[in-house]
């Protein structure tokens, strides 16, 4: 009787703590989660590179919805984001004169659609900032903040007043190229098969880089070559930013940046948005992932009547069928997220977890103030725990988890990034009052 008097009572102490630890745990989560939203809800988050498609900036079909896309403004409520950097991107194209007034044309549409969001669909919900005190005073009214970045300088041709005419429509970053070298640098894309059109910038190209310095337009590296980084930081008088890079140690991807590329980043002042894309965070875990994913995207397209492409073929499109297929694969995006959020076998995805151990890696490897936040949405960008806008506080909670204090996830969220774009602007001014 004795003997199970014991057994009995060390069965009760057992049962009991392991209840205990489980409540422990359980509160620590919470209270972690708590403390999370805190700073969540007390802090400017900022992306800065969110794209868009023309098609949902009309009176019918617009960012008031909750359209299928990563960003809306239902979205950036829900998840708690604030400043979305809107992207006017054009595909590269042929160095003609033809080709550069088709991307201009398509540049203007862009910003007519941005431009068009605030003004006549939802001036009540979100307002433009042309810089950190515009971006500052729209937080205060609680409205959500649009900002705008150019991705690919294609459309500015060979007008050099094109850059002040962008700026003025609100451009504060512009990246020089984007897939394929452009007329004014060439792209990393270049690596690929070692052909380079003009070994870093044109002339062309450096004279843009001083219309940029004089009208306080961030330069952006995420595109460009290597080469052409260091000539353009060899050129500019303020700091430059690459909008949507990751680092290039832990993901060999052409996109992200290397070590030696991120030193020279922090000694020219400027920051590295880490970008939220699959492929540029974890390749091992992406190589084992896409296959199931590109057999489900399949599937879809082919339910949908459209060819699916290769990336190589896709490059070698037009223009106008790029635009087309990027359109698609928008679509063909939304629906796959949806399915595969209802399967239980495939391999693990890239996560939060992935896309926050490169902020740390560039944390420790360049120092906090020259580190950032971005997504890609509706660009190809999405993560396992941030797939869209509506999941912004889960990449606060990871940080939260790794220890960062409230007043470094500011600065990561949008400390670093705001304080370039004001000396960059400073700059801009003692330019200006030097002409």
């Amino acid at each position: 009787m004795k003997y199970f008097s014991v057994i009995s009572l060390i069965m009760v102490c057992v049962i009991s703590c392991k209840q205990e630890t489980s409540t422990k745990e359980t509160s620590s989560k919470e209270q972690l989660i708590a403390k999370a939203k805190e700073i969540h809800n007390n802090i400017i988050t900022l992306d800065t590179h969110c794209d868009i498609n023309v098609k949902n900036f009309t009176d019918s079909i617009n960012y008031t919805q909750d359209l299928s896309v990563q960003v809306t403004l239902p979205k950036m409520k829900e998840g708690g984001l604030d400043v979305a950097w809107f992207i006017v991107y054009t595909g590269q194209d042929s160095l003609t004169p033809s080709g550069y007034e088709k991307a201009y044309h398509t540049a203007m549409s862009k910003f007519d659609a941005i431009h068009r969001l605030i003004k006549d669909i939802a001036p009540d919900q979100i307002e433009l900032a042309l810089n950190s005190d515009d971006v500052r005073r729209i937080h205060k009214k609680g409205k959500k903040i649009a900002m705008i970045g150019i991705e690919n300088g294609y459309p500015i041709g060979t007008d050099l007043g094109n850059v002040k005419k962008f700026y003025d429509l609100g451009a504060r970053y512009m990246s020089l190229s984007h897939n394929g070298h452009s007329q004014l640098c060439d792209s990393n894309t270049g690596e690929a098969d070692e052909i380079w059109l003009h070994n870093g910038l044109s002339e062309l190209g450096k004279e843009v880089i001083t219309e940029m310095n004089k009208y306080g337009m961030m330069i952006d590296v995420s595109h460009p070559s290597k080469e052409s980084m260091r000539q353009m930081i060899e050129l500019s008088k303020a700091p430059i930013i690459a909008s949507h890079s990751s680092a290039r140690a832990l993901c060999n991807h052409s996109r992200n940046l290397d070590d030696e590329q991120l030193e020279w980043l922090k000694q020219n002042g400027g920051v590295v948005q880490t970008v939220a894309f699959t492929s540029y965070l974890n390749t091992e875990k992406f190589e084992k992932r896409v296959v199931k994913e590109i057999e489900i995207g399949k599937q879809i397209a082919d339910s949908m009547g459209v060819k699916w492409l290769e990336r190589q073929e896709v490059m070698k499109l037009s223009a106008d069928e790029k635009e087309k297929y990027y359109d698609f694969l928008g679509t063909m995006a939304a629906i796959r997220r949806e399915k595969v959020k209802k399967l239980t076998n495939l391999p693990p995805a890239v996560d939060v977890a992935d896309f926050v151990n490169h902020i740390d890696y560039m944390v420790d490897k360049i120092g906090i103030d020259h580190v950032g936040i971005s997504s890609d949405f509706d660009g190809g960008g999405g993560i396992e725990g941030w797939s869209d806008a509506s999941e912004t506080f889960n990449v606060t909670l990871e940080l939260v988890k790794r220890g960062y204090t409230k007043e470094e996830i500011e600065q990561l969220w949008s400390g670093n990034l705001l304080r370039v774009l004001d000396r960059v602007q400073q700059v801009a001014k003692e330019l200006q009052q030097l002409h």
